[in-house]
């Protein structure tokens, strides 16, 4: 894999606008905001960047889309994107003749980096997104989840809205939220638990 996580993301960002975006890694020196030119259009035939978006919005949102389980349904909010598999090695004849068959089955450093780039919302794109996940297997089980999670907080005001989740994982989120340990946004602390 010789694209960086901030390569992938910028690519994201150009599908997403069709325009030459380029990465802001300082926003503000002194208080003063560092002016950014507006991006150029790239030389891309419309149509082509159009498909190019259609696929990728059918990636999460289409019936059959590899990334379909981790959706937004809140209309205002929905993300397009791709799922991807970084190969670190080749299972060899002789593991398959052993039993190992699945990247699962393999020692955890000769995993599959797991890999997910989107954007969101997708008919209005404000945020563009690269998760890779070294040795975390498949893009959509280990990578979409988290661009997912990442997405919906960058666009919710505080935690987001269980609705913005399929009904099927509600309760599961609901849980794994409760059970998450938030720091103070003030002090920065987290606070002790309390037994109820």
């Amino acid at each position: 894999m010789l694209a960086s996580p901030l390569q992938l993301a910028v690519m994201t960002a150009r599908i997403a606008s069709g325009r030459a975006v380029e990465p802001r890694l300082v926003r503000m020196v002194n208080d003063k905001e560092v002016p950014m030119p507006e991006a150029p259009p790239l030389a891309l035939t419309p149509e082509y960047l159009a498909a190019v978006q259609r696929a990728m919005h059918e990636v999460v949102n289409g019936e059959r889309g590899t990334a379909k389980s981790s959706r937004i349904v809140e209309p205002t909010m929905v993300m397009a994107g791709k799922t991807g598999t970084s190969q670190v090695r080749n299972i060899s004849a002789a593991e398959r003749e052993a039993g190992v068959i699945a990247n699962e089955d393999l020692p955890w450093n000769r995993r599959d980096h797991a890999l997910f780039v989107g954007y969101a919302p997708a008919d209005a794109p404000r945020y563009a997104i690269a998760v890779v996940v070294e040795h975390g297997g498949g893009g959509s089980t280990a990578a979409a989840p988290i661009a997912r999670d990442i997405i919906l907080r960058a666009m919710s005001d505080g935690l987001p809205s269980l609705e913005a989740y399929p009904s099927s994982q509600r309760g599961r989120i609901e849980t794994m939220l409760k059970e998450l340990p938030l720091r103070d946004p003030v002090t920065g602390l987290v606070p002790a638990k309390t037994e109820t």
